[in-house]
């Protein structure tokens, strides 16, 4: 089993925030479009380094360059509506940022501790920001059963697209047998990528009764008749088995297994990002 624990894009700037002299910016309003979502973050360093990802480095420099001369948290406007002139977004929009020479260090850490346990954070931003507090989840993590070349390309994949997966391959496991790991939260979408079906069941049932946001598994028409009835005999209720998303993925036929980790990927990510909205 392999497990990914690279901080999540997210955090990362919250991350910065919690070391000495780290300024924090963050995106309080939008007007117009931003490829960015509102509270979007940018840390600045001491140095001038930046850790985050805010605009496609459009507005870095200029963000580094304010926020070490500001000398207390206030809101300016970028863009669209700015005093600044010489300084506009390629969009065309207008964004109110936050700028923190000094953020709450304590409050950072404690956000970042809450993240690390896998419970939903906040922070409560200063001055007369529109946008009071920042909100942040649990990163999104990926518990992927199975074995072969579609297994192999959603660890690959996932590895890329900087999703913590764990990955346990059929190897590992004992048929009839469910995994043992820990209790799956509602931050974690779990997925069964084998053409051996009969591992199956066991598994589906530890998946079902956890708190996953998401639970997939591989098959065509014939695999996913025969695994509802196997199901449904060990006494797994209807309620429960509508949680099981099969066929899995956004693009209706997979030829090639990169295609299948893709489809399915990105279904599991769409579903994972409107978490947000209730997070």
């Amino acid at each position: 089993m392999s497990v990914l624990t690279e901080v999540d894009r997210d955090h990362r700037a919250l991350a910065a925030a919690c070391e000495p002299g780290v300024a924090l910016c963050t995106v309080v309003g939008i007007e117009g479009s931003f490829s960015r979502p509102l509270g979007a973050q940018l840390a600045v360093r001491p140095d001038g380094s930046v850790v985050g990802d805010l605009a496609d480095g459009c507005l870095e420099s200029q963000l580094a360059s304010d926020v070490r001369k500001a000398d207390g948290a206030r809101v300016v406007r970028y863009g669209r509506g700015s005093d600044n002139i010489d300084f506009r977004l390629p969009c065309g929009g207008g964004l109110d940022i936050l700028l923190d020479p000094a953020p709450d260090r304590a409050a950072c850490r404690a956000a970042l501790e809450s993240l690390g346990e896998r419970r939903p954070a906040g922070l409560t931003l200063p001055g007369k920001s529109p946008l009071r507090q920042r909100r942040y989840l649990p990163a999104l993590r990926l518990r992927l059963f199975g074995q072969g070349p579609e297994f192999d390309a959603c660890v690959q994949l996932a590895a890329a697209a900087h999703v913590a997966v764990e990955a346990v391959d059929k190897d590992s496991l004992r048929m009839g047998s469910q995994s043992g790991l820990p209790a799956a939260d509602k931050w974690t979408a779990i997925l069964l990528l084998f053409h051996d079906h009969e591992w199956e069941a066991a598994l589906l049932e530890e998946a079902l009764s956890s708190d996953a946001f998401y639970i997939g598994a591989q098959g065509g028409e014939r695999a996913r008749r025969a695994r509802l009835t196997e199901l449904l005999s060990r006494g797994v209720t209807e309620e429960a088995l509508a949680r099981l998303t099969s066929p899995v993925g956004v693009v209706p036929i997979c030829k090639t297994p990169e295609t299948l980790a893709l489809s399915a990927l990105a279904q599991v990510t769409a579903l994972y990002e409107g978490l947000r909205d209730h997070g």
